[in-house]
């Protein structure tokens, strides 16, 4: 067994560039799970840098200057922020309070229908089954229902942590757009010389991660904004909400689609119950996903790395339990770096060996 694994890594970590590469995996993990919350307005900066870097790119080839392109880029991503706080969250806001409201007249509508059922299946379904049923869900919504309360009034305590993002997050969303390479000078620095698998993992992350933020950011406008528009052209109540939820629920791949579809429906049937619009809504929604999984993704992400979905899934739930949204948000990326790894530590045969930019 011992002789197994030490030819093995013998195999593996002979070369000093694949232990540089395993050092540097592990010093960054554990800074994460160490300093991760620290940290976090650092990496949030990052992922907006790393949104704002090609449009600042492309001003720069009309001429610009850095410093004047990253001005004009900060300018704009403040204003929209602002148009978008001002216009859409109030109207979040007023409708997630309606929604709130109107739970619990949604709720004994469920259960009303949810007693009917032994009267039209007497020989499957009996009442004391339902009525269990229901007094068993009746409690976990108390529970649930206290842990939301007791959440929001600790929450009111994050308000200087917002803040404090509200502060930092652009400051150093300047430094990083306008000073980008002389902070990438600076970090070659301090990384060692056998570095060549390090220049090739990073080299094919920072192409995977620039293209799946600025494509899944796309993808969410998309998404929300034409499921808000087609909620409203149906008059569904809480239109703009649900289009929200629905444009967010792309972060997940499949889970969240799947999830979204719960409130979608149930705002539905408590609207219009086993009608036609009923059916109309669901079709229009299953039409939105579609379109969603079988066009906008593959021209969004034509250049991101394939992953199996089973991959994808298992990604989505181990970094997600791991760090939270920010995990289920680069869940993608860090399942390509995990598959990047294992291709530069255990190449194929006929795997081309590529030249990359020093770093």
């Amino acid at each position: 067994m011992f002789e197994m694994l030490d030819r093995w890594y013998k195999r593996k970590f002979s070369d000093p560039d694949s232990l540089m590469l395993l050092m540097l995996l592990i010093c960054v993990s554990l800074l994460l799970a160490i300093w991760g919350d620290i940290l976090m307005p650092v990496i949030v900066a990052a992922v907006i840098a790393y949104l704002l870097d090609w449009p600042v790119v492309q001003l720069m080839r009309l001429g610009l200057s850095r410093a004047y392109a990253t001005t004009i880029m900060m300018l704009v991503f403040i204003a929209v922020s602002i148009l978008t706080f001002v216009g859409l969250v109030p109207v979040i806001t007023q409708q997630s309070v309606n929604l709130i409201k109107e739970t619990p007249q949604i709720w004994n509508k469920g259960q009303d229908w949810l007693l009917t059922l032994p009267d039209l299946y007497p020989n499957f379904i009996q009442i004391y089954h339902i009525q269990n049923i229901l007094q068993e869900i009746n409690q976990k919504i108390v529970e649930v229902g206290e842990t939301l309360i007791s959440a929001s009034f600790s929450s009111l305590a994050d308000v200087g942590a917002i803040l404090i993002y509200l502060i930092l997050v652009p400051i150093m969303l300047f430094f990083m757009l306008k000073d980008k390479h002389v902070l990438i000078d600076n970090l070659s620095r301090i990384l060692p010389n056998e570095r060549r698998l390090i220049k090739q993992v990073s080299s094919e992350m920072n192409l995977q991660i620039a293209n799946y933020i600025r494509g899944k950011v796309i993808e969410i406008i998309i998404v929300g904004t034409v499921s808000a528009v087609t909620f409203v052209f149906m008059d569904l109540r809480y239109a703009v909400l649900l289009g929200v939820l629905v444009g967010f629920s792309v972060l997940i791949p499949y889970i969240g689609a799947a999830v979204v579809t719960i409130p979608v429906a149930i705002v539905g049937l408590f609207q219009w119950g086993i009608t036609p619009e009923f059916w109309y809504l669901m079709i229009a929604y299953g039409v939105i996903q579609a379109l969603d999984g079988n066009v906008l993704v593959p021209v969004l992400f034509s250049e991101a790395v394939s992953l199996h979905p089973i991959y994808i899934i298992v990604a989505v739930l181990f970094f997600g339990g791991l760090w939270g949204f920010w995990g289920v948000f680069f869940a993608i990326p860090l399942a390509t770096l995990v598959k990047a790894v294992i291709n530069a530590w255990s190449p194929t045969p006929n795997q081309e060996i590529e030249t990359y930019p020093q770093i």
